[in-house]
């Protein structure tokens, strides 16, 4: 079977056209924790998938720019790169875009997240169980299989006085989520569990979701090419458009998990890589490709 894509403001989110206001809202929460750059450490990919999905969710919420992007109308749906300053606190993120704030104190945010930039108004939904930030409290991986995380199973942990605590994880969670058992651990702090939801093949499960990094060669992204990647029912043929840069998501349709009448899709995300041991005629054509480049921004 050969699939291809373009990147989909939908599977970025994990949604369908058919989603209400709600889900919008509750999927643009949990994409934007989960990707948010002062929770990745900086990693550059997650600062662009951040942005994809600021953008998703820009334009979801928005029905006339919903309906210029359904009609193909690419100027019509972007404004300028609200990020471009620099990126704001995440819970002060939440409080701008989605008029929820979890934090005590009622000083302003920030004049970065200046209001005025954000369009989404307030919504009182309640978040879905969330990956949990956590400083210097203790912490435990859990791994789990796609089955167990997809329905949900129970856990035993045994703490560090011998106490064992038992729960039951909460069903489609995701690789990565943080389950915060509060105050359990001694002297009265919490403990928390990070689910590691991986397949033997680089498959992260979230939720209905599967998730796969593919690594290619800047002459297989930049020329496209046909690549067999791996999935839950097997590998398939994905053919990689041209000009395919890193964090860009091709979409493998109802690839993901199953459960009841819905199947999720297999995210796939180019992530270029450069060889460590580039021969001479190699960098030579890198060199000629850098010059080729500075001549045509001189004109």
């Amino acid at each position: 079977m050969t699939s291809t894509a373009d990147p989909d403001y939908w599977s970025l989110l994990g949604l369908g056209p058919e989603a209400d206001a709600d889900q919008l809202k509750r999927a643009f929460r949990r994409e934007a924790r989960r990707w948010h750059p002062d929770l990745n450490g900086n990693d550059p990919v997650a600062e662009e998938r951040f942005k994809l999905v600021n953008e998703a969710y820009a334009v979801l919420s928005d029905p006339r720019r919903r309906r210029a992007w359904e009609h193909g109308d690419r100027e019509g749906r972007r404004d300028r790169d609200p990020f471009e300053q620099g990126f704001p606190d995440f819970e002060d993120y939440l409080e701008v875009v989605l008029g929820e704030s979890s934090r005590r104190s009622e000083s302003p945010p920030p004049e970065r997240n200046d209001p005025a930039s954000w369009k989404e108004p307030p919504v009182a939904a309640p978040p879905p169980p969330p990956p949990v930030r956590v400083d210097e409290d203790l912490e435990s991986i859990v791994e789990l299989t796609p089955e167990q995380a997809l329905h949900g199973t129970t856990v035993e942990l045994n703490l560090e006085d011998g106490t064992v605590v038992e729960l039951e994880t909460p069903p489609q969670a995701g690789d990565g989520w943080r389950l915060r058992l509060e105050g359990v651990a001694s002297g009265g702090r919490d403990h928390f569990l990070q689910l590691r939801v991986l397949t033997d093949d680089g498959l992260r499960i979230d939720g209905l979701r599967v998730h796969y990094k593919l690594l290619l060669f800047p002459p297989d992204a930049a020329l496209g090419c046909a690549v067999d990647v791996p999935t839950l029912d097997g590998p398939v043929t994905l053919q990689v458009p041209p000009g395919s840069s890193s964090g860009r998501l091709l979409r493998l349709r109802g690839r993901g998990l199953e459960l009841d009448d819905r199947r999720g899709d297999q995210l796939v995300e180019i992530v270029v890589v450069i060889p460590a041991d580039l021969g001479d005629a190699e960098r030579a054509l890198y060199r000629r490709l850098q010059e080729l480049a500075l001549e045509a921004e001189d004109g």
